[in-house]
Protein backbone atom coordinates (compact mmCIF):
# COMPACT_ATOMS: atom_id res chain seq x y z
CA UNK A 1 0.00 0.00 0.00
CA UNK A 2 1.97 3.18 -1.30
CA UNK A 3 2.22 6.08 1.62
CA UNK A 4 0.58 9.27 1.68
CA UNK A 5 2.84 12.22 3.28
CA UNK A 6 0.43 14.81 5.32
CA UNK A 7 -1.02 17.78 3.85
CA UNK A 8 1.75 20.15 5.97
CA UNK A 9 5.05 18.45 4.58
CA UNK A 10 4.60 18.88 0.96
CA UNK A 11 4.11 21.73 -1.60
CA UNK A 12 1.22 23.99 -1.68
CA UNK A 13 0.71 22.19 -5.61
CA UNK A 14 1.24 19.53 -4.18
CA UNK A 15 -1.43 19.77 -1.82
CA UNK A 16 -3.71 20.80 -3.93
CA UNK A 17 -3.54 17.79 -5.99
CA UNK A 18 -3.52 15.83 -3.51
CA UNK A 19 -6.85 17.36 -1.88
CA UNK A 20 -8.08 17.04 -5.43
CA UNK A 21 -7.07 13.42 -5.48
CA UNK A 22 -8.74 12.57 -2.39
CA UNK A 23 -12.12 14.27 -3.06
CA UNK A 24 -11.85 12.21 -6.61
CA UNK A 25 -11.27 8.92 -4.87
CA UNK A 26 -14.37 9.25 -3.14
CA UNK A 27 -16.68 10.48 -6.13
CA UNK A 28 -15.30 7.49 -7.71
CA UNK A 29 -16.54 5.04 -4.70
CA UNK A 30 -19.81 6.81 -4.94
CA UNK A 31 -20.15 6.77 -8.60
CA UNK A 32 -19.33 2.78 -9.92
CA UNK A 33 -22.07 1.98 -10.55
CA UNK A 34 -23.18 4.87 -12.72
CA UNK A 35 -19.72 3.92 -15.24
CA UNK A 36 -21.70 1.67 -17.75
CA UNK A 37 -24.64 3.50 -17.56
CA UNK A 38 -22.66 6.53 -18.56
CA UNK A 39 -20.71 4.40 -21.05
CA UNK A 40 -23.83 3.63 -22.70
CA UNK A 41 -25.53 7.16 -22.95
CA UNK A 42 -21.65 8.14 -24.56
CA UNK A 43 -22.47 5.38 -27.06
CA UNK A 44 -26.13 5.97 -28.13
CA UNK A 45 -25.46 9.94 -28.19
CA UNK A 46 -22.31 9.78 -30.60
CA UNK A 47 -23.60 13.34 -32.01
CA UNK A 48 -23.38 14.83 -28.76
CA UNK A 49 -19.39 13.54 -27.73
CA UNK A 50 -18.42 16.93 -27.30
CA UNK A 51 -21.07 18.12 -24.99
CA UNK A 52 -20.67 14.69 -23.27
CA UNK A 53 -17.21 15.36 -22.42
CA UNK A 54 -17.81 18.88 -20.97
CA UNK A 55 -20.44 17.00 -18.88
CA UNK A 56 -18.29 14.58 -17.79
CA UNK A 57 -15.28 17.15 -16.89
CA UNK A 58 -17.90 19.16 -14.26
CA UNK A 59 -17.18 17.26 -11.20
CA UNK A 60 -13.86 17.46 -11.62
CA UNK A 61 -13.89 21.32 -12.18
CA UNK A 62 -15.62 21.40 -8.83
CA UNK A 63 -13.48 19.09 -6.56
CA UNK A 64 -10.59 20.82 -8.01
CA UNK A 65 -12.07 24.52 -6.80
CA UNK A 66 -13.23 23.07 -3.56
CA UNK A 67 -9.85 21.92 -2.89
CA UNK A 68 -7.76 25.39 -3.44
CA UNK A 69 -10.83 26.76 -0.59
CA UNK A 70 -9.74 24.26 1.78
CA UNK A 71 -6.26 24.73 1.25
CA UNK A 72 -6.83 28.55 1.54
CA UNK A 73 -8.43 28.13 4.75
CA UNK A 74 -6.28 25.66 6.50
CA UNK A 75 -2.98 28.23 5.50
CA UNK A 76 -4.73 31.07 7.28
CA UNK A 77 -5.54 28.83 9.95
CA UNK A 78 -2.01 27.84 10.44
CA UNK A 79 -0.65 31.47 9.53
CA UNK A 80 -2.94 33.08 12.97
CA UNK A 81 -1.75 30.06 14.98
CA UNK A 82 1.73 30.81 14.47
CA UNK A 83 1.05 34.57 14.81
CA UNK A 84 -0.10 34.06 18.45
CA UNK A 85 2.82 32.09 19.13
CA UNK A 86 5.44 34.97 17.79
CA UNK A 87 7.17 36.76 20.08
CA UNK A 88 6.49 40.72 19.19
CA UNK A 89 7.19 44.78 21.07
CA UNK A 90 4.76 46.04 23.02
CA UNK A 91 6.89 49.41 23.15
CA UNK A 92 7.88 51.46 20.78
CA UNK A 93 10.62 53.08 18.87
CA UNK A 94 11.04 56.86 21.08
CA UNK A 95 13.11 59.94 21.58
CA UNK A 96 13.88 60.67 25.50
CA UNK A 97 15.53 63.97 26.62
CA UNK A 98 17.24 63.57 30.09
CA UNK A 99 19.33 65.82 32.49
CA UNK A 100 22.88 65.11 33.45
CA UNK A 101 22.57 63.40 36.77
CA UNK A 102 19.51 61.86 36.28
CA UNK A 103 18.47 58.47 35.82
CA UNK A 104 18.04 57.13 32.31
CA UNK A 105 15.33 54.55 32.03
CA UNK A 106 14.39 52.96 28.51
CA UNK A 107 11.32 50.80 27.98
CA UNK A 108 11.10 47.73 26.55
CA UNK A 109 8.46 45.79 26.50
CA UNK A 110 7.92 42.10 24.92
CA UNK A 111 5.33 39.36 24.23
CA UNK A 112 5.83 35.70 23.71
CA UNK A 113 9.33 35.76 24.28
CA UNK A 114 9.71 32.47 26.62
CA UNK A 115 12.17 30.55 24.09
CA UNK A 116 13.82 33.52 22.31
CA UNK A 117 16.56 36.04 24.10
CA UNK A 118 16.18 39.99 24.47
CA UNK A 119 19.17 41.98 24.46
CA UNK A 120 20.06 45.47 24.57
CA UNK A 121 22.89 47.24 22.08
CA UNK A 122 24.27 50.51 21.95
CA UNK A 123 26.63 50.18 18.66
CA UNK A 124 28.48 47.02 18.25
CA UNK A 125 28.61 46.95 22.19
CA UNK A 126 25.85 44.53 24.04
CA UNK A 127 24.66 45.41 27.42
CA UNK A 128 22.47 43.17 28.31
CA UNK A 129 21.43 39.00 26.90
CA UNK A 130 18.47 38.22 28.43
CA UNK A 131 18.50 38.63 32.26
CA UNK A 132 22.28 38.86 32.84
CA UNK A 133 24.09 42.46 32.61
CA UNK A 134 26.76 42.11 29.81
CA UNK A 135 28.18 45.84 30.46
CA UNK A 136 31.02 46.23 32.89
CA UNK A 137 29.46 49.77 33.38
CA UNK A 138 28.11 49.47 37.49
CA UNK A 139 25.33 52.41 36.27
CA UNK A 140 23.63 49.75 34.20
CA UNK A 141 20.81 47.25 34.70
CA UNK A 142 17.55 45.79 33.89
CA UNK A 143 14.24 47.29 36.12
CA UNK A 144 10.83 45.86 35.23
CA UNK A 145 11.55 42.89 33.14
CA UNK A 146 13.24 44.13 30.28
CA UNK A 147 13.10 48.28 30.74
CA UNK A 148 16.88 49.44 30.48
CA UNK A 149 18.22 51.98 33.53
CA UNK A 150 21.36 54.18 33.61
CA UNK A 151 22.03 55.78 36.84
CA UNK A 152 23.79 59.18 37.07
CA UNK A 153 23.39 60.32 32.99
CA UNK A 154 26.68 61.64 31.67
CA UNK A 155 26.58 63.52 28.62
CA UNK A 156 28.53 60.53 26.73
CA UNK A 157 25.46 58.77 27.64
CA UNK A 158 23.68 60.22 24.50
CA UNK A 159 22.75 58.14 21.34
CA UNK A 160 21.07 55.23 20.30
CA UNK A 161 20.21 52.27 22.73
CA UNK A 162 18.73 49.31 20.68
CA UNK A 163 16.39 46.27 22.40
CA UNK A 164 16.51 43.17 20.01
CA UNK A 165 14.79 39.98 19.95
CA UNK A 166 16.80 37.13 19.09
CA UNK A 167 14.75 35.39 16.14
CA UNK A 168 16.34 34.32 12.80
CA UNK A 169 15.60 37.57 11.23
CA UNK A 170 16.21 39.53 14.26
CA UNK A 171 13.68 42.22 15.43
CA UNK A 172 14.47 45.49 17.50
CA UNK A 173 13.37 48.83 18.33
CA UNK A 174 15.49 51.89 18.67
CA UNK A 175 15.50 54.67 21.40
CA UNK A 176 17.42 57.68 21.07
CA UNK A 177 18.94 59.39 24.16
CA UNK A 178 19.44 63.13 24.30
CA UNK A 179 21.26 64.31 27.43
CA UNK A 180 20.70 68.06 28.32
CA UNK A 181 23.38 69.36 30.00
CA UNK A 182 23.14 73.08 32.37
CA UNK A 183 24.85 75.34 31.12
CA UNK A 184 28.38 76.15 32.30
CA UNK A 185 30.55 79.44 32.07
CA UNK A 186 34.62 78.08 31.64
CA UNK A 187 36.29 80.86 30.79
CA UNK A 188 36.32 84.49 31.33
CA UNK A 189 39.06 86.88 28.98
CA UNK A 190 39.92 88.95 32.05
CA UNK A 191 40.18 86.25 34.73
CA UNK A 192 37.93 88.26 36.93
CA UNK A 193 39.39 91.36 37.49
CA UNK A 194 40.46 94.30 35.01
CA UNK A 195 42.27 97.22 36.13
CA UNK A 196 42.70 100.29 33.56
CA UNK A 197 43.12 103.44 33.43
CA UNK A 198 40.86 106.01 32.16
CA UNK A 199 40.33 106.73 28.92
CA UNK A 200 41.00 103.27 27.65
CA UNK A 201 38.95 101.01 25.67
CA UNK A 202 37.92 97.47 27.26
CA UNK A 203 36.85 93.77 25.76
CA UNK A 204 35.96 91.30 27.89
CA UNK A 205 34.90 88.09 26.32
CA UNK A 206 32.47 85.24 28.66
CA UNK A 207 32.15 81.95 27.00
CA UNK A 208 30.31 79.26 28.03
CA UNK A 209 28.86 75.48 27.37
CA UNK A 210 25.56 73.53 27.82
CA UNK A 211 23.21 71.10 25.54
CA UNK A 212 21.49 73.02 23.86
CA UNK A 213 24.02 76.30 23.46
CA UNK A 214 23.18 78.63 26.01
CA UNK A 215 22.56 82.35 25.11
CA UNK A 216 25.12 84.54 27.15
CA UNK A 217 24.02 88.19 28.37
CA UNK A 218 25.87 91.14 30.40
CA UNK A 219 24.37 93.16 32.53
CA UNK A 220 26.17 95.09 35.53
CA UNK A 221 25.44 95.08 39.36
CA UNK A 222 22.90 97.57 40.89
CA UNK A 223 23.62 99.71 37.91
CA UNK A 224 22.63 99.88 33.87
CA UNK A 225 25.40 99.14 31.15
CA UNK A 226 27.24 102.07 29.54
CA UNK A 227 25.30 102.05 26.57
CA UNK A 228 22.53 102.69 28.58
CA UNK A 229 20.30 99.71 28.30
CA UNK A 230 20.08 96.56 31.29
CA UNK A 231 21.47 93.84 29.17
CA UNK A 232 23.72 92.57 26.31
CA UNK A 233 22.89 89.49 24.29
CA UNK A 234 26.41 88.78 23.22
CA UNK A 235 29.56 86.78 24.18
CA UNK A 236 31.57 90.29 24.42
CA UNK A 237 31.63 93.15 26.48
CA UNK A 238 33.07 96.22 24.80
CA UNK A 239 33.31 99.31 26.73
CA UNK A 240 35.04 102.90 24.89
CA UNK A 241 36.60 105.10 26.60
CA UNK A 242 36.23 104.17 30.05
CA UNK A 243 36.22 106.17 32.95
CA UNK A 244 35.32 106.27 36.93
CA UNK A 245 31.48 106.12 36.05
CA UNK A 246 31.81 102.77 33.89
CA UNK A 247 33.80 101.08 36.55
CA UNK A 248 32.07 98.47 38.95
CA UNK A 249 30.96 94.87 38.82
CA UNK A 250 29.92 93.35 35.93
CA UNK A 251 28.35 89.72 35.31
CA UNK A 252 28.11 87.23 32.64
CA UNK A 253 24.96 85.03 33.26
CA UNK A 254 25.04 81.91 30.89
CA UNK A 255 21.27 80.07 30.29
CA UNK A 256 19.62 77.25 28.04
CA UNK A 257 16.99 76.84 30.15
CA UNK A 258 18.30 73.52 31.88
CA UNK A 259 18.77 73.68 35.53
CA UNK A 260 20.25 76.71 36.91
CA UNK A 261 21.90 79.79 34.98
CA UNK A 262 25.96 80.03 35.47
CA UNK A 263 26.83 83.80 36.07
CA UNK A 264 30.20 85.11 36.83
CA UNK A 265 31.28 88.50 37.57
CA UNK A 266 34.28 90.94 36.46
CA UNK A 267 35.22 93.39 38.59
CA UNK A 268 36.33 96.83 36.62
CA UNK A 269 39.02 99.26 38.78
CA UNK A 270 39.19 102.14 36.75
CA UNK A 271 42.39 104.54 37.80
CA UNK A 272 41.97 108.28 37.62
CA UNK A 273 43.36 111.50 39.03
CA UNK A 274 40.85 113.37 41.02
CA UNK A 275 37.57 114.26 40.52
CA UNK A 276 36.14 117.20 42.59
CA UNK A 277 32.46 118.66 42.90
CA UNK A 278 31.37 120.81 45.48
CA UNK A 279 28.12 120.56 47.93
CA UNK A 280 26.99 124.30 47.74
CA UNK A 281 29.65 126.76 45.51
CA UNK A 282 28.36 129.38 47.81
CA UNK A 283 27.92 129.26 51.73
CA UNK A 284 25.76 131.63 53.60
CA UNK A 285 26.48 132.06 57.49
CA UNK A 286 26.37 134.52 59.86
CA UNK A 287 28.98 136.15 62.96
CA UNK A 288 29.06 133.72 65.70
CA UNK A 289 27.15 130.73 63.48
CA UNK A 290 28.60 127.47 61.89
CA UNK A 291 29.87 127.41 58.52
CA UNK A 292 29.94 123.72 56.56
CA UNK A 293 31.84 123.53 53.22
CA UNK A 294 31.65 120.55 51.91
CA UNK A 295 34.20 118.76 48.36
CA UNK A 296 33.07 115.44 47.30
CA UNK A 297 36.03 114.07 45.98
CA UNK A 298 36.71 110.82 43.86
CA UNK A 299 40.10 109.58 42.82
CA UNK A 300 41.55 106.24 42.28
CA UNK A 301 44.05 105.78 44.26
CA UNK A 302 42.69 107.87 46.94
CA UNK A 303 43.79 111.48 46.75
CA UNK A 304 44.73 113.58 49.83
CA UNK A 305 42.98 116.73 50.35
CA UNK A 306 44.49 119.85 51.45
CA UNK A 307 41.72 123.09 51.93
CA UNK A 308 42.99 126.17 51.91
CA UNK A 309 42.20 130.19 52.91
CA UNK A 310 42.57 132.31 49.66
CA UNK A 311 46.75 131.14 49.12
CA UNK A 312 46.63 130.19 52.70
CA UNK A 313 46.45 126.31 53.61
CA UNK A 314 44.50 125.76 56.82
CA UNK A 315 45.51 123.25 59.56
CA UNK A 316 43.27 121.55 62.32
CA UNK A 317 42.52 124.49 64.95
CA UNK A 318 39.83 124.78 67.85
CA UNK A 319 37.78 127.01 65.24
CA UNK A 320 38.71 124.75 62.14
CA UNK A 321 37.86 121.07 61.84
CA UNK A 322 38.52 119.06 59.11
CA UNK A 323 36.37 115.50 58.53
CA UNK A 324 36.83 112.66 55.86
CA UNK A 325 33.83 110.20 55.32
CA UNK A 326 34.28 108.34 52.15
CA UNK A 327 34.63 110.75 48.94
CA UNK A 328 32.72 113.33 51.50
CA UNK A 329 35.46 116.03 52.58
CA UNK A 330 33.69 118.25 54.93
CA UNK A 331 35.74 122.05 56.22
CA UNK A 332 33.91 122.75 59.66
CA UNK A 333 34.37 126.37 60.85
CA UNK A 334 32.78 127.41 64.15
CA UNK A 335 31.94 130.71 65.65
CA UNK A 336 32.28 132.74 62.64
CA UNK A 337 34.49 135.77 62.45
CA UNK A 338 34.32 138.44 59.55
CA UNK A 339 37.61 137.97 58.46
CA UNK A 340 36.15 134.64 58.09
CA UNK A 341 34.21 135.75 54.94
CA UNK A 342 36.05 134.70 51.97
CA UNK A 343 36.99 132.38 48.96
CA UNK A 344 38.32 128.55 50.25
CA UNK A 345 39.56 125.81 48.12
CA UNK A 346 39.98 122.11 48.64
CA UNK A 347 43.03 120.60 47.06
CA UNK A 348 43.25 116.63 45.58
CA UNK A 349 46.44 114.70 44.97
CA UNK A 350 46.65 111.63 43.60
CA UNK A 351 49.71 109.38 41.94
CA UNK A 352 47.58 110.43 38.56
CA UNK A 353 47.07 113.84 39.48
CA UNK A 354 45.89 117.08 40.68
CA UNK A 355 42.59 119.12 41.31
CA UNK A 356 41.13 121.94 42.97
CA UNK A 357 37.84 123.40 43.41
CA UNK A 358 36.70 127.16 44.78
CA UNK A 359 34.22 127.29 47.53
CA UNK A 360 32.92 130.63 48.80
CA UNK A 361 31.85 131.38 52.44
CA UNK A 362 29.45 134.87 52.31
CA UNK A 363 27.25 136.49 54.68
CA UNK A 364 25.25 138.34 52.32
CA UNK A 365 21.65 137.17 51.55
CA UNK A 366 20.36 134.55 49.93
CA UNK A 367 18.43 134.42 46.67
CA UNK A 368 15.16 136.19 47.61
CA UNK A 369 12.49 133.72 46.98
CA UNK A 370 9.01 135.43 45.42
CA UNK A 371 5.59 133.85 46.90
CA UNK A 372 2.48 135.84 46.15
CA UNK A 373 0.04 134.19 43.82
CA UNK A 374 1.16 134.68 39.83
CA UNK A 375 -2.71 136.40 39.51
CA UNK A 376 -3.61 139.55 41.06
CA UNK A 377 -7.53 140.00 41.67
CA UNK A 378 -7.39 143.25 40.91
CA UNK A 379 -6.84 144.73 36.98
CA UNK A 380 -5.05 148.03 37.72
CA UNK A 381 -2.98 146.76 40.58
CA UNK A 382 -0.54 143.53 42.22
CA UNK A 383 0.46 142.94 45.23
CA UNK A 384 4.01 141.55 45.41
CA UNK A 385 6.03 139.93 48.06
CA UNK A 386 9.05 138.00 48.64
CA UNK A 387 11.34 136.16 51.37
CA UNK A 388 14.52 135.88 51.69
CA UNK A 389 17.14 133.91 54.22
CA UNK A 390 19.84 136.08 55.81
CA UNK A 391 21.71 135.40 58.88
CA UNK A 392 22.35 139.70 59.09
CA UNK A 393 19.20 142.08 58.82
CA UNK A 394 18.08 143.24 55.46
CA UNK A 395 18.78 146.58 55.84
CA UNK A 396 16.92 147.31 52.01
CA UNK A 397 15.27 146.03 48.77
CA UNK A 398 15.67 146.78 45.02
CA UNK A 399 12.63 145.71 43.50
CA UNK A 400 12.50 146.24 39.52
CA UNK A 401 9.17 145.04 37.11
CA UNK A 402 8.07 145.78 33.74
CA UNK A 403 5.34 144.78 31.38
CA UNK A 404 6.67 141.91 29.53
CA UNK A 405 7.49 143.23 25.59
CA UNK A 406 5.73 141.65 22.93
CA UNK A 407 6.69 138.47 21.52
CA UNK A 408 7.66 137.17 25.16
CA UNK A 409 5.58 133.73 25.40
CA UNK A 410 4.99 132.88 29.28
CA UNK A 411 5.47 129.67 30.30
CA UNK A 412 4.62 128.47 33.49
CA UNK A 413 5.97 131.37 35.73
CA UNK A 414 9.01 131.51 33.43
CA UNK A 415 9.50 133.70 30.42
CA UNK A 416 10.58 132.22 27.27
CA UNK A 417 12.83 135.21 25.82
CA UNK A 418 15.36 135.42 23.50
CA UNK A 419 17.56 138.28 25.80
CA UNK A 420 17.92 138.29 29.74
CA UNK A 421 15.64 139.82 32.22
CA UNK A 422 19.29 140.65 33.85
CA UNK A 423 20.41 142.11 30.60
CA UNK A 424 17.81 144.22 30.18
CA UNK A 425 17.61 145.47 33.70
CA UNK A 426 21.56 146.87 33.40
CA UNK A 427 20.26 148.49 29.84
CA UNK A 428 16.99 149.78 31.09
CA UNK A 429 16.96 153.87 30.51
CA UNK A 430 14.25 154.28 33.51
CA UNK A 431 15.91 156.25 36.32
CA UNK A 432 16.82 155.13 40.02
CA UNK A 433 15.98 156.93 43.07
CA UNK A 434 17.48 155.93 45.79
CA UNK A 435 16.76 157.18 49.41
CA UNK A 436 19.88 159.13 50.44
CA UNK A 437 18.67 158.77 54.59
CA UNK A 438 16.81 161.65 54.94
CA UNK A 439 15.51 161.37 58.41
CA UNK A 440 12.32 158.94 57.51
CA UNK A 441 14.47 157.50 54.73
CA UNK A 442 11.94 157.62 52.07
CA UNK A 443 11.94 155.31 49.10
CA UNK A 444 12.23 156.36 45.40
CA UNK A 445 10.46 155.05 42.59
CA UNK A 446 11.99 155.39 39.50
CA UNK A 447 9.18 156.76 36.94
CA UNK A 448 5.70 157.41 36.84
CA UNK A 449 3.26 154.96 37.61
CA UNK A 450 0.15 156.34 36.09
CA UNK A 451 -2.05 159.30 38.32
CA UNK A 452 -0.55 158.75 41.93
CA UNK A 453 1.37 155.62 41.23
CA UNK A 454 4.14 157.74 43.36
CA UNK A 455 2.05 156.57 46.61
CA UNK A 456 1.91 153.45 46.20
CA UNK A 457 3.56 151.98 49.28
CA UNK A 458 5.34 155.20 50.48
CA UNK A 459 2.47 156.37 53.15
CA UNK A 460 4.05 159.20 54.59
CA UNK A 461 7.35 158.70 53.00
CA UNK A 462 8.89 162.20 51.70
CA UNK A 463 9.84 162.31 48.03
CA UNK A 464 6.50 160.25 46.77
CA UNK A 465 4.72 161.52 43.46
CA UNK A 466 8.13 162.04 41.14
CA UNK A 467 6.24 162.49 37.86
CA UNK A 468 8.61 160.88 35.13
CA UNK A 469 7.46 159.44 31.63
CA UNK A 470 9.29 155.96 30.02
CA UNK A 471 8.61 154.04 27.37
CA UNK A 472 6.49 151.13 27.41
CA UNK A 473 8.71 148.10 28.24
CA UNK A 474 10.92 150.14 30.26
CA UNK A 475 11.97 148.60 33.76
CA UNK A 476 10.73 150.17 36.90
CA UNK A 477 12.87 150.43 39.86
CA UNK A 478 12.15 150.77 43.77
CA UNK A 479 14.16 151.13 46.25
CA UNK A 480 12.69 149.76 49.78
CA UNK A 481 13.76 150.18 52.94
CA UNK A 482 13.50 147.37 55.48
CA UNK A 483 11.30 148.89 58.08
CA UNK A 484 11.46 148.53 60.91
CA UNK A 485 14.68 146.15 60.74
CA UNK A 486 13.96 141.75 61.62
CA UNK A 487 16.88 140.06 62.94
CA UNK A 488 15.38 136.98 62.12
CA UNK A 489 16.83 134.67 59.39
CA UNK A 490 13.65 134.26 57.31
CA UNK A 491 13.16 137.78 56.35
CA UNK A 492 10.70 139.19 53.44
CA UNK A 493 8.52 142.07 52.09
CA UNK A 494 5.33 142.98 50.30
CA UNK A 495 4.50 145.93 47.86
CA UNK A 496 1.52 147.27 46.04
CA UNK A 497 2.41 147.92 42.72
CA UNK A 498 -0.31 150.52 41.12
CA UNK A 499 -0.89 152.17 37.69
CA UNK A 500 -0.69 148.47 35.82
CA UNK A 501 -2.90 147.67 32.54
CA UNK A 502 -5.82 144.94 32.94
CA UNK A 503 -4.99 141.34 31.28
CA UNK A 504 -1.38 141.96 31.02
CA UNK A 505 1.89 139.92 31.86
CA UNK A 506 4.50 141.38 33.97
CA UNK A 507 7.74 140.77 35.07
CA UNK A 508 9.54 141.52 38.35
CA UNK A 509 12.82 141.11 40.10
CA UNK A 510 14.40 141.88 43.33
CA UNK A 511 17.53 141.93 45.21
CA UNK A 512 18.08 142.14 48.93
CA UNK A 513 21.01 143.72 51.12
CA UNK A 514 22.42 143.16 54.34
CA UNK A 515 25.84 144.74 56.20
CA UNK A 516 27.82 142.37 53.49
CA UNK A 517 26.62 143.69 50.70
CA UNK A 518 23.72 142.95 47.74
CA UNK A 519 22.49 139.36 47.42
CA UNK A 520 21.96 137.90 43.67
CA UNK A 521 19.38 138.70 41.76
CA UNK A 522 16.29 136.34 41.61
CA UNK A 523 15.16 134.81 38.55
CA UNK A 524 12.54 136.46 36.66
CA UNK A 525 8.61 136.38 38.47
CA UNK A 526 6.16 136.74 36.37
CA UNK A 527 3.04 138.01 37.57
CA UNK A 528 -0.32 138.72 35.79
CA UNK A 529 -3.43 141.63 36.33
CA UNK A 530 -6.63 140.66 36.57
CA UNK A 531 -9.47 141.21 33.58
CA UNK A 532 -12.39 142.01 35.79
CA UNK A 533 -13.51 144.96 37.29
CA UNK A 534 -11.83 145.18 40.69
CA UNK A 535 -11.60 147.48 43.71
CA UNK A 536 -12.01 150.61 42.59
CA UNK A 537 -8.28 152.48 42.16
CA UNK A 538 -7.03 155.35 44.62
CA UNK A 539 -6.81 157.58 40.98
CA UNK A 540 -10.54 157.15 40.65
CA UNK A 541 -11.02 159.69 43.76
CA UNK A 542 -9.34 162.38 41.56
CA UNK A 543 -10.64 161.45 38.36
CA UNK A 544 -14.05 161.12 39.24
CA UNK A 545 -14.89 163.33 42.13
CA UNK A 546 -15.72 160.11 44.83
CA UNK A 547 -17.20 161.23 47.89
CA UNK A 548 -15.07 162.07 50.87
CA UNK A 549 -15.94 158.93 53.29
CA UNK A 550 -13.98 157.01 50.35
CA UNK A 551 -10.42 155.79 51.22
CA UNK A 552 -7.26 154.10 50.55
CA UNK A 553 -5.08 152.06 52.48
CA UNK A 554 -1.95 151.91 51.22
CA UNK A 555 0.77 149.68 52.55
CA UNK A 556 4.73 148.26 52.48
CA UNK A 557 4.73 145.66 54.70
CA UNK A 558 7.47 144.14 56.56
CA UNK A 559 7.99 140.64 58.27
CA UNK A 560 10.26 138.16 59.72
CA UNK A 561 10.38 134.37 60.49
CA UNK A 562 8.27 133.89 64.18
CA UNK A 563 5.74 137.22 63.64
CA UNK A 564 4.46 139.45 60.79
CA UNK A 565 5.24 143.03 61.95
CA UNK A 566 2.87 145.42 59.95
CA UNK A 567 3.64 149.06 59.48
CA UNK A 568 1.03 151.08 57.52
CA UNK A 569 1.88 154.13 55.90
CA UNK A 570 -0.73 155.36 53.71
CA UNK A 571 -3.17 158.41 53.41
CA UNK A 572 -6.61 157.92 55.34
CA UNK A 573 -9.78 159.19 54.52
CA UNK A 574 -8.02 162.30 52.71
CA UNK A 575 -10.91 163.65 50.61
CA UNK A 576 -10.67 164.45 46.85
CA UNK A 577 -10.19 167.92 47.37
CA UNK A 578 -7.12 167.59 50.13
CA UNK A 579 -5.33 165.46 47.32
CA UNK A 580 -6.00 167.87 44.75
CA UNK A 581 -4.73 170.85 46.79
CA UNK A 582 -2.03 168.50 48.19
CA UNK A 583 -1.06 168.39 44.44
CA UNK A 584 -1.18 172.02 43.38
CA UNK A 585 0.87 173.04 46.66
CA UNK A 586 3.44 170.44 45.36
Amino acid sequence: MPLTKSPSSISSSSRIAYKFQSFSNVSCHKNSNSGKMAAEARTISQPGHIHDRRMRSLPHILLLAFAVVSLHLESVSAQSMMTKNEPMFISRSETFKFITGETIVLPCEVANTDTYVVAWKRGIAILTAGSVKVTPDPRVRLVNGFNLQIRDALPTDAGDYICQIATMDPREITHTVEILVPPRIHHISTGGHLQVKKGSSVRIECSATGNPMPNVTWSRKNNILPNGEEKLHSHVLSIENVDRHKGGVYICTANNRVGQPASSQVVLHVLFSPEISVERPVVFSGEGHEATLVCIVHGETQPEVIWFKDTMQLDTTERHIMETRGSRHTLIIRKVHPQDFGNYSCVAENQLGKARKTLQLSGKPNVAVFNSPPISQYKDRYNISWAVDSHSPIEEYKLSFRKLPQGHEVVGNAIDSPSSSNSMLMSSSSSQMYGSGSGLHGHRIGSNMGGLSGLSGSGSYSGYGNVMHWGHNDWRNVVLPAVPVSHHYAQGMSYMVRGLDPDQHYEATVQSRNRYGWSDLTNSFVFSTSSNDGPVDLSTFLNHGLSDNEMRDLSVTFYGSSAINRQKLGLLALSSATLALSLLVA
